[in-house]
């Protein structure tokens, strides 16, 4: 496919310079920002200034999951610019009533009443202020590989690494392990095990006192921090666990909604209905900011004669709202929620078959397009490449950072964290662009087995 690159406000050196000079990048210490120019974008490709063309096997951060530069959810935005651009929070508006009602046909269960933000990490930091108010507690468990946003109440919350260096946060974060099976915490074997992982919680909230813990807060499939998926009966489980001491269950599905693991929403592939579920990413394309809270019906009935003390000025904004309802369609129409679920069969395949190939690789998983390959020093004490820590994620390991180099020289655009690799390209993808970058996985993957040659060859 010929591409021409759209033109530049500013030329590629001035946009560089002003980038370095002018912005506060995130998570990065500033001198060791070194961007490339996104100039234009199409489909499941984007290219630099130069033309060069990638395949995005990210979704940039998992949110473009109809593919770049839709032209019915652009014309929706346009449409809507040029009637109306922005309503205060106080009164209704079309867009945002639409919106409202699809989020609760969507959803599973009775999440009914949605809370309008700008993003994810404000949607998880007002389902924490709502759990909060609803329970009349204040304790939130966490698990340690999670990611819920980079705000105070969120990063407070979160077990990410990441979240240490701001600490002292907010009060009452609490923190259990993970349905990690790949690298079990009790060192149990699955399902000798009867969900120990689970249980575990159950005696965290019995000694942290269940009239204090207002919810526990988990990604259904985690996102950022391993991509771990549950083993079977644990959701549900955690479901019973909630129920038995009045405790909120919050799904964080900002990253696994809207079709990504092959489903609408991740929770139902456990057929498991949280009382409070946080959206974002995926919900418009990544086209504009915007997050929501879907609370059950009893939540919203709670908050009848109740003021819920939360708000923010582009509260459902009629044009992100507009754009979320474009992507809906689109997403209705083109059939993308079960492409994702028949192309995540054929991905997952194709991880198991590089999985037997390549030394390097420990463990492979995922569902839909949302899956990982883990890398490991060791097949049999499972050592990982990189270590999950602070001091790992500061200083990138230099083997990781030529994996994801050299991808991006065979024209393929992914991201990592410590040793896991990400795979999530959007659901509009086709077979062989799939195939494609897998291909190239494939190939770069050499460069992680001869590392592992070099130390003795101990994964096998």
């Amino acid at each position: 496919m010929a591409v021409t690159p759209i033109g530049l406000v500013l030329d590629p050196a001035t946009v560089l310079e002003y980038e370095r000079r002018y912005v506060l990048h995130s998570w990065t210490s500033q001198e060791r920002f070194k961007p490339f120019i996104i100039a234009g974008a199409r489909g499941s490709y984007f290219w630099d200034e130069s033309g060069k063309k990638y395949l995005d096997f990210a979704s940039q951060l998992t949110n473009v999951n109809v593919g770049h530069q839709h032209p019915r959810i652009l014309q929706a935005v346009k449409e809507q610019v040029d009637k109306l651009c922005y309503v205060l929070p106080s009164v209704a508006n079309d867009q945002r009533a639409l919106l409202a009602k699809r989020l609760a046909d969507l959803t599973p269960g009775d999440l009914m009443r949605s809370f309008f933000t700008t993003g994810g990490g404000e949607a998880n930091e007002n389902a924490l202020k709502i759990a909060r108010a609803f329970t009349g507690r204040q304790k939130v468990i966490a698990r340690y590989r999670s990611f819920h946003g980079g705000g105070y109440g969120p990063g407070s919350v979160m077990g990410d690494v990441r979240r240490i260096p701001n600490e002292p946060g907010v009060p009452g974060s609490v923190r259990v392990w993970d349905p990690y099976c790949y690298r079990c915490f009790f060192g149990m074997t699955y399902p000798q095990c009867k969900l120990r992982c689970a249980e575990a919680i159950r005696e965290v909230i019995e000694v942290e006192g269940p009239e204090s813990v207002a919810a526990i807060i988990v990604e259904p499939i985690t996102g950022s921090t391993c991509r771990i998926v549950p083993p079977g009966g644990y959701m549900q489980r955690l479901r019973a666990i909630c129920d038995d001491y009045g405790v909120l269950l919050i799904f964080d599905e900002v990253m696994t909604g809207f079709g990504r693991t092959g489903k609408w929403f991740a929770s139902e592939h456990w057929q498991v209905v949280p009382d409070i579920m946080t959206l974002s990413k995926g919900i418009n394309n990544g086209v504009l900011p915007l997050g929501a809270v879907v609370v059950r019906q009893r939540i919203a009935d709670f908050f009848e004669d109740k003021i819920l003390y939360a708000g923010l000025t582009q509260f459902g904004n009629p044009v992100l709202c507009a754009s979320a309802n474009a992507t809906i369609e689109v997403m209705q129409e083109e059939g993308l929620v079960e492409a994702s679920r028949a192309l995540g069969v054929h991905l997952m395949e194709r991880l198991e078959a590089l999985k037997a190939r390549h030394a390097s690789i420990g463990d492979v998983r995922g569902k839909g397009l949302f899956a990982a390959i883990e890398l490991v020093k060791d097949r049999e004490t499972h050592e990982p490449l990189v270590s999950w820590t602070v001091k790992n994620y500061e200083n990138k390991d230099p083997l990781i950072s030529r994996l994801i180099s050299r991808l991006k020289e065979e024209g393929v655009f992914a991201y990592s964290r410590w040793n896991v690799l990400f795979i999530c390209p959007p659901l509009s993808i086709s077979k062989e662009e799939l195939d494609f970058g897998l291909d190239k996985f494939d190939e770069v993957l050499s460069l992680a087995d001869d590392y592992i040659g070099s130390l003795g060859g101990a994964a096998h």
